[in-house]
């Protein structure tokens, strides 16, 4: 009765810590391997319950019950996991056998408290972040797991507008959508950026993990399986469970610099650029004398732009520029060379040494001045071809980030508080293409060499999660809350408003938008011991609630103006701001036009689920979990999907697994809301203004693109895992195929079809354009269920650890993924679009790259970690398959090559408290395939921009100093 009056009581007084002053045993120890050395970072519960801990960096740990005696689960991966009954408080020591690297205790994956990594019917990765942070050169979560899991693709794009500051990341090669990240078991929040320039993961939103501090993760749990059965929409690909520190009493402290060594730094000149430092500390504190804790954990990063782009080697000056420079010279106000008395153009061009030909009249004049002279210009202006150079590489970010994780028992019956709490900041800084000084986009009185616009973003992400466990009887009761907002703001600097002339400013507050999320969680369980070999029971239901916001920018930022300085509406009457050649200015901020009032939106949705979930083990040697779910949106409908999969235990050594799964995956409010106009560059590196309408728009019911709805899944996986305790080797083999019904894509470019003298064909066309010339467009794109696809591949995972010696480990992992995603059937499109002809518009070539080859479709991973004494190696090689550049030229469809990338680190531990590390990410210097000459856009291109295996920082060298203080 005492813990049930407990339990509801909390549940009405969530956020209040209540003092209680209750006797319990405190279990004190210390695990060890054979040569007697402690482990770190060992898992230590209470067996049958989530009470737990981990071993410190000595192997030691202090762990709170109700009373003895006791049994106690340690595990850990590479060592068999071992029950020890526990009847007094003596100190213990317990040995761990080192031969079974798969016997790790997960939380995903399955409900059952008891379930194992090698029990799972599913593969499920463990990923020790803790040992890797220490050794690997990568600091940031999403290039941590991009060179450890093979499956895992995530890297940094260029040229790309905000996702050069949010990095696309993917599991199994599908989207950055289809893949639901939790933490500490609780539904993650994603980003409010969705990507609709030239990359992978175009018209997808994903989770921004780099939100989240290295330093506050004890270990990734990834499941490489549909889970959408269990955890609702996203997880069509798998899950990543982010499990938090919990560590007390002990201060950790990294410092991380580096910077790229390469023969391709700086433009291509060699050198040293792309400078990186980043500080990250993490301290925990006991609370009470039940096991409770409160951790902290953060860092901060400063990383510096680096460019690989050697020379531009299109035109920059034309004619009409010579005689700009003339009249500059001269002091003559530039503005007035527009004007239609080209008296004074004929002057500066007759000083210039032009050639006129007897022109005198602004048509003829403009015939003649339109012929390029750059080289002339170059040498007489002083300039070179580099000085309009774009920063092609890495964006300059800056950013910190903070997680709290707490847990406090209340009770001696389990009732327990528990909270975590995040939130980071991050400023970035990116570059667009050259507004060159012969384009219409520049504005010459202003920036008579041209200008190279920039994107600076401010990314701000928060979250807080609270709840309470505790026991009603036999059962096992969570209750929880989880909230989460990203927001992204756009200042675009060093810019124009060509359109307005000399009234345009240089900087603009663009606007941004915002996604927010609140999960609430009831979940109930219980494990019947004595139901078969054990049956484990759950449901529970969940209500989660979201809100996307776009937010405008000031009104120059996104507006056109005409020349006497009002807007221009493309109605009969108005006329926008044209050049010397008689082209029309284009409005709103260069490189990014900002969001306006018609763009300005709030949108909300909600949907509520249940779901049940068994777990029977049906012998020793046979095991079946079955999961349902069904949920409601309150904007498309309902979805119920269910999931089966089951274990086989041939031998100690060998077991045999497989599932079946259905899933979906809801649209995002940000593909059903997101409108707004960019400036794309197509694969002639030209520039066009694409509109984004929605799919409820009057732009979409002209061409007939379809309301959206969800995205629809079955799949299947089977494999084995297996151990040779002999050889203390273990491997898993996992072969999957996931068929994808309804995929959700972003369209090509669509434009008003127009008959031979210009006019639009018919009403619909004309409609259409004048809404492309009210959005300050020359093109529409949607968000659709364009396709079905299906995903076919293997995984593979082989460990080893041996003893050297007495003090003297290595640690050996090889794992790979070999894929392949491709269209299935026909264009889901509409008849109008058939009719039209415009199936190839609605999901062109390009699209079909991105989805099938733009990542690398084969993907292996060794990974060798040798401890010997005070010293530490680690050697990784990853093998990063051919892939192949995302384009609608068929002739331009390169294929990119396989290359192999090596990390090398050395550490070493100078005292108890203190370790240094030195080592390199890519030591070889390894660049992908040089793309072919009519990829390269003019020389800004050298390697691709739109399908990247690994990057092209080049050689990247680091030193580490790790402080750990108890």
């Amino acid at each position: 009765m005492k813990g049930n009056y407990l339990f509801k009581n909390v549940v009405i007084t969530l956020l209040f810590l209540l003092p209680f002053a209750m006797v319990a045993q405190t279990i004190k120890g210390k695990v060890t391997d054979s040569s007697g050395g402690g482990l770190p970072y060992v898992n230590v519960i209470e067996k049958g319950t989530t009470n737990g801990i981990v071993t410190d960096i000595n192997g030691e740990f202090s762990i709170s019950v109700k009373s003895l005696p006791v049994k106690l689960t340690v595990s850990s991966m590479g060592f068999a996991a071992k029950v020890v009954n526990v009847t007094s408080a003596t100190y213990l020591t317990i040995l761990l056998s080192e031969d079974n690297s798969l016997e790790e205790v997960v939380v995903i994956g399955s409900r059952n408290p008891n379930r194992s990594a090698i029990d799972s019917p599913v593969p499920i990765d463990i990923v020790d972040i803790k040992e890797l942070t220490a050794s690997a050169p990568q600091v940031n979560l999403n290039q941590i797991l991009n060179f450890v899991a093979p499956s895992f693709t995530s890297n940094t794009q260029t040229i790309s507008d905000g996702t050069d500051h949010v990095d696309p990341a993917s599991l199994r090669g599908l989207g950055p959508d289809q893949v639901l990240v939790l933490i500490n078991g609780k539904r993650r929040h994603t980003s409010s950026l969705i990507n609709v320039n030239g990359t992978f993961g175009r018209g997808s939103v994903g989770t921004d993990l780099n939100a989240i501090p290295a330093a506050a993760i004890k270990r990734l749990e990834v499941l490489r399986d549909g889970a959408a059965a269990q955890y609702g929409s996203d997880a069509i690909a798998g899950v990543i469970n982010i499990v938090l520190n919990e560590s007390v009493n002990e201060l950790s402290m990294s410092v991380t610099t580096g910077a790229n060594f390469s023969k391709n730094a700086n433009g291509q000149t060699g050198g040293v650029d792309g400078q990186t430092t980043n500080v990250s500390a993490s301290y925990g504190l006991p609370l009470g004398d039940k096991g409770g804790f409160i951790n902290f954990s953060g860092d901060f990063d400063v990383r510096e732009a680096y460019n690989r782009m050697k020379e531009w080697e299109g035109d920059v000056f034309n004619l009409y520029n010579t005689v700009e420079r003339f009249a500059s010279d001269d002091g003559y106000d530039l503005t007035k060379l527009i004007d239609d008395d080209v008296s004074d153009v004929i002057q500066y061009a007759n000083q210039a040494g032009i050639n006129l030909n007897g022109a005198t009249t602004k048509t003829q004049l403009q015939g003649i001045l339109n012929g390029d002279n750059t080289t002339a210009e170059l040498a007489a202006r002083g300039l070179e071809r580099k000085d309009f150079n774009m920063r092609v590489g890495q964006s300059k970010v800056r950013g910190g980030r903070f997680f709290a994780n707490f847990k406090l028992p209340l009770d001696d019956n389990g009732t327990e508080l528990y909270s975590f709490a995040g939130m980071s900041s991050r400023d970035g800084n990116s570059a667009g293409f050259y507004r060159l000084p012969n384009q219409e986009r520049t504005y010459t009185p202003a920036y008579i060499n041209g200008f190279l616009p920039e994107i600076n973003s401010t990314i701000s992400d928060q979250s807080f999660a609270v709840g309470i466990k505790g026991n009603i009887g036999e059962w096992s009761v969570d209750f929880s809350n989880t909230y989460g907002k990203n927001a992204f703001d756009y200042v675009i600097g060093n810019t124009y408003n060509a359109s307005q002339g000399t009234a345009s400013g240089t900087t603009f507050d663009a606007g941004g938008f915002s996604f927010s999320q609140n999960t609430t969680n009831l979940d109930l369980s219980r494990f019947y011991k004595d139901t078969f070999e054990g049956f484990g029971v759950a449901f529970g239901g969940e209500h989660r609630l979201e809100n996307y916001e776009i937010i405008s920018g000031e009104e120059a930022s996104y507006t056109q103006y005409q020349a006497n300085g009002t807007a221009f509406t493309g109605v009969s009457g108005t006329s926008p701001l044209l050049d010397f050649f008689g082209r029309s200015r284009p409005g709103g901020s260069q490189v990014f036009p900002g969001f306006g009032p018609k763009n300005e939106l709030d949108r909300a949705r909600s949907s509520v689920a249940a779901y049940v979930d068994l777990d029977a083990k049906f012998s020793d040697a046979f095991s079946t979990t079955f999961a349902t779910r069904y949920e409601n949106y309150s904007d498309f409908g309902s979805t119920l999907n269910f999931k089966l999969a089951s274990i086989y235990k041939v031998s100690d050594n060998f077991r045999i697994r497989a599932s079946f799964n259905t899933g979906f995956r809801a649209p995002s409010l940000h593909q059903l809301n997101y409108n707004s106009t960019s400036t794309i560059f197509d694969d002639q590196g030209l520039p066009v203004e694409v509109g984004t309408f929605a799919n409820d728009s009057k732009a979409a019911q002209l061409l007939g693109i379809p309301q959206l709805k969800e995205e629809t899944s079955n799949s299947f996986s089977g494999g084995f895992t297996a151990k040779l305790p002999e050889s203390n080797i273990t491997f898993t083999v996992d072969g999957y195929v996931v068929n994808i019904d309804d995929r959700v894509v972003y369209t090509g470019q669509f434009e008003a079809m127009l008959d031979g003298s210009g006019v639009p064909i018919d009403a619909a066309n004309l409609q259409l354009s004048q809404l492309l010339v009210q959005a300050n467009a020359t093109a529409a794109s949607f968000f659709a269920n364009a396709i079905d696809t299906r995903s076919t591949g293997v995984d593979v995972v082989i460990s080893h650890k041996a003893n050297l010696g007495a003090t003297t480990r290595l640690k050996t992992d090889l794992s790979g993924t070999f894929s392949q995603t491709k269209q299935t059937g026909d264009i889901n499109s509409s008849q109008i679009l058939k009719d039209a002809g415009q199936e190839g518009t609605y999901f062109p070539e390009d699209s079909r790259i991105y989805l099938e080859e733009s990542v690398p479709r084969t993907k292996m991973v060794l990974s060798n970690s040798l401890t010997s004494g005070k010293f530490n190696v680690f050697l990784r090689n990853v093998y990063f398959g051919e892939v192949s550049e995302a384009t609608n030229t068929l002739a331009n469809q390169q294929d990119f090559a396989t290359k192999v990338v090596t990390d090398l680190s050395f550490g070493y531990k100078a005292s108890e408290s203190l370790t240094l590390t030195i080592g390199a990410n890519n030591l070889l210097d390894v660049y992908p395939d040089r793309a072919i000459d009519a990829n390269r856009s003019d020389g800004r291109f050298d390697w691709s921009r739109r399908s990247q295996q690994f990057g092209i920082g080049g050689r990247h060298l680091f030193a580490r100093v790790s402080f750990n203080l108890k």
